[in-house]
């Protein structure tokens, strides 16, 4: 058998369980829910993505949860300014209204993928009893799974944090690989969410693996 075949039947051991990190995930009461770009912006127009509003839905249910269970939510929003599809003054670049703020949860404006970088995010974080080995895990869902997703988990394991995403709460959309073949969605989702649980955190699959 050759060592590709080999590979295929026998995925690699993550860095996670090498270097000893565990992969249990966190009880929602005892976490902080980010709410990452979800944005009419993705539900149409030249950034619409494939299952976006399944995972909307899903994150809508994800977010009745954290309410119910007194858990502290952060609202993230990636503003491209005026005109375009990350207008944030507009419906368009707006929190989708399933999702919508309430009760004075903050909201955090970002303006590149990783939602710690050049924001309040961690200060909004440590306000709410969440700074880095204060005992609170992060729980992430949103949009892009590739994108603002993958690269907010690298930034909260980079501060210190253990994040975990909900992977039915997230989507992407299908991209031009660099052969010029066109890489589905659904792959490119499946590769986004892999990537982070060699790392960077915790993946689970549906908002009800997350016990209370």
């Amino acid at each position: 058998m050759s060592q590709q075949q080999s590979s295929t039947k026998h995925p690699s051991t993550t860095l996670r369980d090498v270097i000893g990190l565990d992969n249990q995930p966190p009880k929602l009461s005892e976490s902080v829910l980010i709410m990452i770009d979800f944005q009419n912006t993705y539900r149409t127009g030249v950034m619409a993505l494939e299952g976006a509003e399944e995972a909307l839905t899903a994150g809508a249910r994800l977010l009745a949860r954290a309410r119910a269970a007194c858990a502290p939510v952060v609202h993230v929003i990636n503003d491209g300014g005026e005109g375009g599809p990350y207008d944030i003054r507009a419906h368009i670049g707006a929190i989708s209204d399933e999702v919508a703020p309430r009760g004075g949860e903050p909201v955090v404006v970002k303006q590149v993928p990783n939602a710690f970088h050049l924001t309040d995010l961690e200060k909004t974080l440590s306000e709410l009893g969440a700074a880095p080995g204060s005992g609170k895990d992060l729980v992430i869902g949103g949009f892009m799974t590739h994108m603002c997703v993958n690269y907010t988990a690298q930034g909260a394991f980079n501060l210190g944090y253990r994040p975990t995403v909900v992977a039915e709460t997230t989507a992407t959309r299908a991209l031009a690989a660099p052969d010029g073949t066109v890489l589905p969605a659904a792959a490119l989702q499946a590769a986004a969410l892999t990537a982070i649980t060699d790392l960077f955190g915790i993946v689970v699959a549906k908002v009800d693996d997350l016990p209370e």
